[in-house]
């Protein structure tokens, strides 16, 4: 199977994900995405178009810790993306698993998240 080919479905397990999963104020939309060597997550209102929290393996705080984009590196980012989240004043939100099958490192990610008290 070549890379277009995986990139177009990608593409359309997306469309097919965000027809039913949106964020509002109330309960903004967690959007996690996995690069080879990093973790990028962000809480989206999408009434407003607008990102209410981010959070990457690139922040500053931790950097200091080389997060990678494995099992261990997805937990300590979604205790700190709960952490940072709570502070922001979320405290529900929608998971959107872009595009990727629910096992491994996004269910470690998610199951992070609701250790460190968000609820979805």
């Amino acid at each position: 199977m070549n890379t277009i080919l995986k990139a177009q479905l990608l593409q359309k397990r997306k469309w097919r994900i965000r027809k039913q999963v949106a964020g509002t104020a109330a309960r903004p939309r967690l959007s996690v995405k996995f690069s080879a060597k990093h973790i990028y997550a962000q809480a989206i209102n999408d009434d407003a178009a607008a990102t209410v929290v981010f959070l990457g393996s690139l922040d500053a705080e931790l950097r200091k810790q080389k997060l990678k984009a494995n099992l261990a590196g997805a937990k300590a980012l979604g205790l700190a993306f709960a952490a940072k989240a709570k502070a922001a004043g979320i405290t529900q939100v929608v998971f959107d698993r872009n595009g990727r099958p629910y096992h491994g490192k996004v269910k470690v990610f998610a199951d992070a998240a609701r250790e460190g008290g968000l609820q979805f």
